[in-house]
């Protein structure tokens, strides 16, 4: 694991976002276990073959996590916010559970082609 990407999320300011961060840094490990990652834009991002997979962000109130390679990707209305069909994002609050199991087999359908 790269020590930048654990140095931004030991600077989250809230809690909850570390714990957060931590836990979809570890799925995207699990989910692609040749992945790398580096800070680029000043955000997580997750690499498979040098093409983005995933990055995550954090906000005042907030966290997203966003799959790339995604637009053949199916998805429970609700999950990902609206945008580029190639780049599908979804906003993870404080206190609102999180399907772990339904992100990590997206993100090992959208990165198996990369």
């Amino acid at each position: 694991m790269n020590q930048e990407v654990t140095d931004f999320i030991k600077s989250v300011q809230q809690p909850w976002q570390i714990e957060l961060c931590n836990q979809l840094r570890q799925l995207v490990h699990d989910s692609i276990p040749e992945v790398q990652e580096r800070i680029q834009y000043g955000k997580p991002h997750f690499l498979k073959n040098g093409k983005y997979a995933a990055v995550i962000t954090t906000a005042k109130g907030w966290v997203t996590f966003s799959i790339f390679n995604a637009a053949e990707l199916e998805a429970p209305d609700g999950l990902f916010e609206a945008g580029k069909p190639e780049r599908r994002t979804a906003k993870l609050l404080e206190g609102k559970p999180v399907d772990y199991e339904l992100l990590g087999a997206l993100l090992k359908q959208a990165s198996a082609t990369l």
